[in-house]
């Protein structure tokens, strides 16, 4: 129907051409434009082709404009409009009309479009029993459903996928090609006769009986025996995931042994937002986030008559939840009142199985029986994790339903050229960076496992020629031992390119600059990189620094205390040997034995090698300095009792310290009674410093009083960001020469430590009550899997003439 069209009949007629670019293909953009047109009375054509969409179109010059405004506002949810241009174009025939053209064959430019959790409609449609796709596992649209886990090429057609296998019945041939339906070139379309299909099967290879579990299908039968018990591995969207009840300590704690991943939290999935509330506390975002077409896992606290097995996330008040983000997860729950384990399907630190084989191969030891399906996955896409700090979203994982979304880099890196960015060592993505977009990939994880590598190498090839990407550099980091900087300098070597190395802690920066929109000529800004360990400037390990950095350049003004690490990479699986150096670095053992001979920390450490730690320390064998805020909170954890022996995965001892923190105290408690550090000054280089000195003598005294540990964990991290918001005040001052006219009130904060809720938020409170502007990460995780924006960022700044 045309809108108003005695109010438009009147303007004179025009032709435009309208380029939009953006995340526009695959997302029902084509025929959301047809429906406009046949509303304002126009006629022209859209079409797909390597930058977005194109749309010719005719008719009154105020419906022209009407029908602009009505494409930006009315575009699908999965759209992302970023730019739309008109010019003038060739009039067209009168009775032209308006039609949906094909993909025009061009060199790719546009994005592609995240997996998108299943849509209302589609949900409602696949539990109607009167529908056509009732309980139909694989029910999607335009606005929902796999993209990034089946394309392989764009444009984003069906023969670029893995449905290519699955020819259309006549009813969705009919859906696909007509405008007016929302499955008007759905690529991934299909029903019971013609799409993928769901199996059960035992992994002791037995017959499966679906009477005996009173189930409808393979789907329902699952329900029955996660209730009964079991372990199910089920082929997901993106990978295969291993299930069991959540509430049965039994179930989780067998699912833990056989799978290796003795204490690191499971996420949870649950039917509705309902179960979950009952489970967790939720925040209005918190809802928000997991009913988005993104369906994050969310991190919330537990509630008190939470049933969920203790086993599940043992030593820390937080549980991860999701929503069922495909209909075989709809379907599966919809019996289901209580939550389930939802994990990756491997071994741990292992990437997730993606094709059956393997699946049975792999997973056969864990499992009890396997969901299987018979859609390929192009490529493995973990869950993205998410929690809410200081008010605002945070990604700490970013895969389904995030990547490879691009993101639209600041002012100036529109002239920057062609940079591939392969990321850190562990938390890996890597990054391309063409036309003022950043591409980061999809979570990779830790490249010390052999599978994971291969995975990573798989991936970068296969990004390069999904984006048709041809980098004239590579950036990597200024660790020659990381794998990815190997790789990255093989890659370059074989291609004849550039390879730009980039310090750990400015990639981290610029990541968040770039993120925050900071113009690529911008002045620089402070910035606090805490995190566990970097390869600094001058050939020692960092973590725990403060900056004064733009894209360019960076500059070391200060650093935490470097303490030894006696034993090297020992020290981050036993927390104790960080307790220890920090210790015998603040004082002597003799003076540690005459003040605290009555603790048990004493006897604890009194009992280990002291006299090898000793020795290593003092002749610097395999004992580096390091100047990393992680490593000290692995040692004032430890000494207050918390992970103190063994670390069983990545930054337990901080996740635990930080679940421990006293409300009262942190919220209530005088300043004053918070663990004191003091800003000391190198003896060679006069360089700034934070001393844990007096911070060691309060926690030991608090100790001796046997003062609750969650008080202890408190005033750790309120003495932490007193301290953090102190030296970024006195080297503001230092740098304006004491006046009030500073050149800088901006502060980036990030690094892996920025993921604790209780450390980020007291500093950003205490940095903007001193007025500084703070910048923060949202879309890309602090940790390093946001390090291959920073690198890419930086070496394009490098590469553009300033």
């Amino acid at each position: 129907m045309i809108d108003d069209p005695s109010a438009i009949r009147s303007d004179p007629e025009t032709a435009v051409r309208i380029r939009v670019r953006g995340l526009v293909q695959g997302v029902g953009f084509r025929p959301t434009v047809w429906r406009l047109a046949q509303r304002f009375g126009l006629r022209g054509s859209v079409a797909n082709d390597g930058q977005g969409a194109t749309i010719h179109a005719c008719g009154p010059s105020g419906a022209l404009d009407r029908f602009v405004a009505a494409i930006r506002q009315e575009a699908p949810p999965l759209a992302r409009i970023e730019d739309i241009v008109r010019e003038t174009a060739e009039m067209l025939d009168a009775d032209a009309g308006f039609r949906i053209a094909g993909n025009q064959s061009d060199a790719v430019r546009t994005g592609v479009v995240p997996d998108a959790a299943s849509c209302a409609a589609c949900v409602a449609e696949t539990l109607d029993p009167l529908a056509r796709r009732y309980r139909y596992p694989f029910t999607n649209c335009t606005h929902c459903g796999p993209r990034l886990s089946i394309i392989q090429t764009i444009p984003y057609d069906r023969a670029s996928t893995t449905m290519r296998a699955f020819p259309m019945c006549a009813e969705c041939r009919a859906e696909y090609e007509d405008p007016s339906d929302r499955r008007f070139h759905a690529q991934p379309i299909a029903c019971h006769s013609c799409g993928p299909k769901a199996w059960l099967e035992r992994a002791d290879g037995g017959p499966v009986a679906l009477e005996a579990l009173t189930a409808l299908d393979a789907v329902d039968a699952v329900c029955s025996l996660l209730q009964q018990g079991h372990i199910v591995a089920i082929k997901g969207v993106g990978g295969f995931q291993l299930a069991c009840d959540a509430t049965s300590d039994e179930a989780v704690s067998r699912l833990r042994a056989l799978k290796h991943r003795e204490r690191k939290p499971f996420a949870l999935m649950a039917r509705d937002p309902g179960v979950i509330r009952s489970h967790v506390t939720l925040t209005a975002l918190d809802e928000a986030l997991l009913q988005s077409p993104a369906a994050p896992i969310v991190i919330a606290s537990r509630t008190a008559d939470c049933s969920v097995a203790a086993s599940v996330a043992p030593g820390i008040r937080t549980l991860g939840f999701m929503l069922p983000n495909s209909p075989l997860h709809h379907l599966l729950l919809q019996r289901m009142d209580r939550p389930v384990v939802l994990t990756s399907g491997n071994l741990s630190d292992e990437p997730q199985c993606i094709d059956n084989d393997d699946a049975r191969e792999r997973l056969g030891r864990i499992a009890d029986f396997f969901l299987f399906h018979d859609r390929d996955i192009a490529r493995r896409v973990d869950d993205s994790v998410v929690r809410v700090v200081a008010g605002e979203a945070r990604v700490l994982r970013r895969a389904r339903g995030y990547a490879p979304a691009p993101l639209r880099l600041p002012a100036g890196f529109d002239r920057a050229p062609a940079v591939l960015a392969m990321g850190g060592e562990l938390k890996n993505t890597f990054c391309l960076l063409r036309d003022g977009h950043a591409v980061i990939s999809h979570h990779i994880g830790d490249l010390e496992d052999a599978r994971a590598l291969a995975d990573y190498r798989q991936s970068v090839d296969r990004y390069l020629e999904l984006f048709e990407q041809q980098p004239v550099a590579i950036a990597v980091d200024l660790h020659p031992e990381y794998l990815s900087s190997k790789i990255g300098r093989d890659l370059a070597g074989q291609r004849d390119m550039e390879t730009i190395a980039v310090q750990h802690h400015h990639a981290h920066l610029a990541a968040c600059l770039a993120e925050n929109g900071v113009p690529l000529d911008a002045a620089p800004v402070f910035g606090v990189m805490l995190d566990g360990l970097g390869l600094g400037d001058d050939g020692t390990l960092w973590g725990g620094e403060f900056l004064r950095a733009d894209y360019r350049t960076s500059t070391r003004l200060a650093t935490f205390k470097p303490v030894a690490m006696p034993g090297g990479a020992q020290c981050i699986a036993e927390p104790w040997r960080n307790t220890y150096a920090h210790l015998m670095a603040a004082m002597s053992w003799r003076d540690f034995a005459m003040r605290n001979a009555g603790l048990e920390l004493f006897a604890f450490l009194d009992a280990k090698p002291r006299a090898t730690l000793d020795a290593m320390i003092g002749r610097n064998v395999n004992s580096p300095l390091a100047s990393s805020c992680g490593r000290l909170f692995d040692a004032a954890a430890a000494a207050a009792g918390v992970c103190r022996e063994r670390a069983l995965y990545e930054g337990q001892a901080a996740i635990e310290f930080e679940a421990l923190v006293d409300p009262a105290t942190l919220g209530s408690e005088e300043d004053s009674l918070a663990y004191p550090f003091v800003i000391a000054r190198m003896k060679d280089t006069q360089m700034p410093y934070v001393e844990p000195r007096p911070m060691w003598q309060a926690l030991l005294g608090d100790l001796a009083r046997a003062t609750p540990v969650p008080v202890i964990a408190a005033r750790f991290h309120k003495g932490l960001a007193i301290v953090i918001a102190k030296m970024i005040d006195e080297l503001s001052r230092h740098a304006s020469g004491g006046n009030s006219g500073e050149p800088t009130r901006t502060v980036a904060l990030s690094g892996g430590v920025f993921q604790n809720r209780i450390l980020l938020e007291q500093v950003i409170a205490r940095l903007e009550s001193l007025h500084f502007r703070v910048l923060t990460h949202r879309q890309v995780p602090a940790n390093d899997g946001g390090l291959s924006l920073g690198q890419a960022a930086v070496a394009a700044a490098r590469l553009i003439p300033a």
